[in-house]
């Protein structure tokens, strides 16, 4: 069964290029609530723990350094279908294998600067937003 709530990260790109108003917009515009937000800087001890599970990967190191080089802002969103439905919204990763009309198709840079992060499961979006809202009890 989807759950009603997903986890959603706008990345220091998005921020630098001033897309994080468009890009709250396009959210609320497709008809999620935010439910919790944040606007705040990943140290590179919380960014190596956010994405532990690509430790052994060779694009680690890069991903922590582009996560800790600006501001993000973190959301808990909520509809029905919530992750499917994000998922959708924000596009595939590649900016130029994006859907028109989504977020990374408009406002990503690349595959590696691609604006937004988007739960890819329930489970991944209860995990996620427990990470970043651990004093609230939006999940």
């Amino acid at each position: 069964m989807s759950g009603n709530r997903t986890f959603t990260m706008l990345k220091p790109d998005a921020i630098e290029n001033g897309h994080m108003g468009k890009i709250i917009d396009m959210i609320i515009q497709a008809g999620f609530s935010i439910k919790a937000m944040k606007f705040t800087r990943l140290t590179e001890d919380q960014a190596k723990k956010f994405y532990e599970v690509h430790a052994e990967r060779p694009f680690y190191g890069e991903l922590v350094e582009y996560m800790t080089s600006g501001p993000i802002v973190a959301a808990i969103l909520e509809k029905d279908n919530a992750v499917a439905d994000f998922r959708a919204l924000i596009g595939a990763t590649d900016p130029a294998e994006a859907a028109e009309g989504t977020i990374r198709k408009y406002y990503a840079e690349s595959k590696g600067r691609n604006a937004v992060h988007g739960s890819d499961s329930d489970e991944n979006a209860a995990i996620e937003g427990k990470f970043h809202f651990a004093d609230s009890e939006v999940f």
